[in-house]
């Protein structure tokens, strides 16, 4: 692999001259790629020492150098039709996943055993982890990361960070549940074992903070082992007192803790919140 990756950073240095036309450039690039498909390597992953998002940049590059070396080209899935320069993936049966009518994944994605793709979207360089669910109508941008045991909720958007290369993308670590209708995009993450509650919107921007005491915990990082909900702060500005985003948490769970929906729903409801 190093060897791969000692041709990749080499392919960038002269990008802007990359064609269709190289296949050379194509055969290599093409195989980093099938490194991504099938799991053999990742865009991004949490060091298990630091707890530190670590991106590997070489597969970043590689992905973008893909759309300069691929042209366009009229794909048939049945009765469908498309107009794009990448395949969808394939022999989910012998991966062990099952994709639901209406969901499709990206040649270039990895999902793992016991993943359940609902009518939802995976697309290049996204990893989700096993026996993970991927419910209606949620998307799981470029290069995201999910990890295992969890359930993005119908309708969540999990953002796409695809350039810069050393951009840090969307994690959502191993257990956690995400309600609906959220949006954790631009490199937020969310730590194991938390649920974020129905419509919230998380960024690196966005404050988190711990209801308990009134103090911001983070920007865009909702901590391990959580329940957090959307809400709004006071702020002044020249031109009147306004509401702005956050995320409040409000409520700590043991290490190891499963969420029981029953429970879960009663402590929401308790703030004036849902899944």
């Amino acid at each position: 692999m190093a060897d791969l990756q000692s041709s990749i950073e080499q392919l960038w240095e002269r990008r802007s001259e990359l064609s269709p036309k190289d296949t050379d450039a194509v055969r290599i690039v093409e195989e980093a790629i099938d490194l991504l498909d099938s799991g053999q390597a990742r865009v991004a992953e949490v060091d298990a020492a630091s707890g530190e998002v670590v991106v590997h940049e070489w597969l970043k590059k590689s992905i973008l150098m893909l759309f300069s070396l691929r042209g366009m080209e009229t794909i048939e899935y049945g009765p469908f039709e498309c107009a794009d320069k990448l395949p969808l993936k394939h022999n989910f049966a012998a991966a062990g996943v099952r994709v639901v009518p209406g969901a499709s994944a990206r040649w270039g994605s990895f999902l793992s055993r016991g993943v359940v793709l609902m009518p939802s979207y995976v697309n290049i360089g996204a990893w989700v982890g096993e026996d993970s669910m991927v419910d209606t109508w949620a998307t799981v941008a470029s290069c995201a990361q999910i990890g295992a045991r969890v359930h993005l909720s119908g309708g969540v958007g999990i953002g796409g960070v695809l350039e810069p290369p050393n951009a840090v993308p969307v994690v959502v670590e191993d257990d956690a549940f995400i309600g609906s209708r959220c949006m954790v995009t631009g490199g937020a993450r969310v730590g194991q074992g938390s649920v974020l509650g129905a419509g919230s919107f998380l960024d690196p921007s966005i404050p988190v903070i711990d209801a308990e005491t009134g103090q911001e915990i983070s920007r865009g990082v909702v901590p391990p082992w959580c329940v957090a909900i959307r809400a709004s702060r006071r702020r002044e500005y020249p031109g009147g007192e306004f509401f702005i985003p956050c995320v409040l948490v409000i409520k700590r769970l043991n290490e190891g803790e499963r969420h029981d929906k029953a429970e879960l729903n009663a402590v929401l409801r308790e703030h004036g919140a849902s899944t």
